[in-house]
């Protein structure tokens, strides 16, 4: 009987790590495009973007800013600066082809 050279614990390592990477290229896109639509007046809350991951296949988009939920939640507020109310949330509808693409290449990189 051939002796069989298991790689199932090398493949389900690689899976995880594509899944952090995954899931950090997804909310790097995601937070580049929520900059782009955040309000602007001097610069503050678009520069308190951050992201982070957990190294357990999760990644959040946050603001750093007393104000940053408030900002986003006043849809009737003017932004003269640019930017627009719900600039993570909408960000999130427009960054979404480009996550999955990201989440997808990663995948595939540990699949071959």
């Amino acid at each position: 009987m051939a002796d069989l050279d298991w790689k199932g614990d090398d493949i389900v390592r690689g899976l995880e790590q594509a899944v952090n990477n995954a899931a950090e290229a997804a909310a790097e896109h995601l937070g580049d495009e929520a900059v782009q639509r955040t309000p602007v007046e001097t610069g503050t809350l678009r520069a308190s973007m951050k992201v982070t991951t957990d190294g357990e296949g999760t990644s959040a988009v946050s603001y750093n800013t007393p104000y940053a939920a408030r900002q986003h939640e006043e849809i009737g507020w003017q932004h003269p600066g640019g930017g627009e109310a719900k600039f993570l949330e909408n960000a999130m509808t427009a960054a979404a082809p480009a996550m999955r693409e990201a989440i997808a290449t990663e995948l595939r990189k540990a699949l071959k």
